[in-house]
């Protein structure tokens, strides 16, 4: 239902692009044709022709993107772009159409609900037949609407790019490289969790045992039982620390409760202040789920220790097949998006075919936004 609210939109919001794009074609395709036989008129022509085509079809691209779910390049052919403007309208108009008869199907499929307002109910015959019919091209329509959405896509691409060959060879070398990125962070997080364990740990139990031994030498019973006192809160601290650094490893509370309650953790872990939005209908796949725990973990451990925050926002919601996070502190900004840290994170996203941005001005705030792909 939601989805289908979604095309619905973006198909209204298409037709009426539509509109424009029909003017801009007949203008352009006039002016060109009038400079022809004119190369230099032409040159001048083209200037502004090619840069108005392009914002026409980064509006489409947008509107792809957000309302049909539908990723197009960026990286196209200024002609190309003018075929594209010049055959989507008919696409366009179509998709109102379509959306006119959906809204007559509802009007005749509800109309047993308001027909007795309007009218005398003398053949209830005619009112079934009329709500049927109604329900039928509502039916029909819900599915052209996904079907217009697909031939959306594929008019774009196949114009746009990019083509079925490039993409595969993108993929070729995005997996290389992200293989590679995934290789150097799984030796980067070892050497990490060993400096934990080495600084960390290692060194509480040295002077546990080291209580220990003080205490089992000593023969004053009320110095051994102070002794024995500080060895339980050194341990109690081992532990701690041990519990820390399997959490970095990997939240069981991920397994064991879902998403949404581990990132409820790490806001209640937290010395600064978290306000915690999750919109999400359904528990995301685990992979994209880990990812997003961890840009949303990493990213929040950040602001507490190097912004000087006073207050974090966190806002987890999906659309169509993307998870999307956004992290945003108060903090005084200036953030490295080249850090050990955050280089981790964008290979992390990276893997799963995501988007990593950091933006952090001098003076903050600093905001990480992430869009993870759910297919």
């Amino acid at each position: 239902m939601r989805r289908g609210a979604r095309l619905g939109t973006g198909l209204a919001i298409g037709g009426s692009t539509a509109v424009v794009e029909l003017a801009f074609s007949l203008l352009a395709g006039t002016a060109l044709l009038l400079v022809r036989a004119w190369p230099r008129g032409r040159r001048a022509v083209m200037r502004p022709v090619t840069a108005g085509a392009r914002r026409l079809v980064d509006l489409e691209r947008h509107r792809l993107r957000t309302m049909l779910g539908e990723r197009v390049s960026a990286s196209y052919e200024p002609t190309k772009a003018l075929w594209y403007l010049a055959t989507r309208w008919a696409l366009g108009l179509f998709g109102v159409v379509v959306l006119l008869a959906a809204v007559v199907g509802v009007g005749y499929g509800t109309l047993f609900v308001y027909a007795w307002a309007i009218t005398d109910l003398k053949n209830p015959d005619e009112l079934a037949l009329g709500t049927f019919g109604g329900l039928f091209l509502l039916f029909l329509t819900s599915l052209a609407f996904f079907e217009i959405a697909a031939l959306e896509g594929k008019l774009a691409r196949y114009f746009l790019g990019p083509s079925q060959q490039a993409e595969l060879e993108r993929r070729i070398e995005q997996l290389a490289v992200s293989r590679a990125g995934v290789v150097d962070l799984v030796h980067d997080e070892r050497r990490r969790i060993e400096r934990d364990l080495h600084d960390g740990v290692q060194q509480g139990l040295v002077a546990l045992g080291m209580l220990l031994g003080r205490a089992r030498r000593s023969s004053d019973a009320r110095h051994a039982d102070e002794l024995l006192r500080q060895a339980h809160e050194q341990a109690g601290h081992v532990l701690n620390e041990l519990r820390e650094v399997a959490w970095r490893v990997y939240p069981t509370v991920l397994d064991e409760a879902g998403f949404r309650a581990a990132l409820e953790t790490v806001a209640e872990r937290s010395s600064v202040p978290v306000k915690l939005r999750c919109r999400l209908a359904s528990e995301p796949p685990k992979a994209a789920a880990t990812v997003a725990y961890f840009v949303v973990s990493e990213s929040v451990t950040n602001a507490v220790k190097h912004s000087g925050a006073t207050s974090i926002d966190v806002r987890v919601d999906e659309d169509t097949r993307t998870l999307r996070i956004r992290v945003t502190d108060d903090g005084k900004g200036g953030a490295d998006s080249s850090g050990s840290g955050l280089f981790g994170l964008a290979r992390r996203v990276e893997a799963l075919d995501g988007i990593l941005r950091v933006d952090s001005p001098p003076g903050g705030p600093t905001t990480i936004t992430a869009e993870i792909p759910c297919e």
